[in-house]
């Protein structure tokens, strides 16, 4: 595994216990509203997951495991990110991502993990800061 892979692992580990330590906050007022245990294990945490992944992108283009890692999400011609590759990042990740590591394992170590396959569709590239 190389480097950047890596330290992308690491980052992302970091933000999902972030996140989960969010939802879990968020879960402890909502179970008293809602009941349907789906909206628990489904929508709240991909919902929170996602909340914070934009604003943290949108706000310094790192989430706070990217700051972390050393790492910062940018550009492929380092320009601002739009909030539609932000979103077309984190969807594209989180559903069809899986399915092309299972098929092509070797695109996901294009230019030393810096463009992985959710990254080639939003036109993303993650640099070391």
């Amino acid at each position: 595994m190389k480097s950047i892979t890596k330290k992308r692992t690491k980052a992302y580990f970091i933000d999902l216990a972030i996140s989960t330590a969010v939802t879990a906050g968020i879960e402890y007022f909502m179970r008293k509203k809602v009941k349907n245990e789906a909206v628990h294990a489904l929508v709240t945490p991909t919902l929170v997951t996602w909340s914070l992944e934009y604003a943290q992108q949108r706000k310094s283009s790192q989430t706070i495991g990217y700051k972390t890692m050393g790492l910062a999400l940018k550009n492929e011609d380092d320009s601002v990110l739009t909030p539609n590759q932000i979103i077309k990042r984190m969807t594209y990740r989180d559903t069809f991502s899986t399915f092309d590591y299972f098929k092509k394992q070797k695109a996901f170590e294009v230019e030393d993990g810096a463009i992985l396959p959710h990254d080639q569709v939003a036109g993303t590239v993650v640099r070391e800061v």
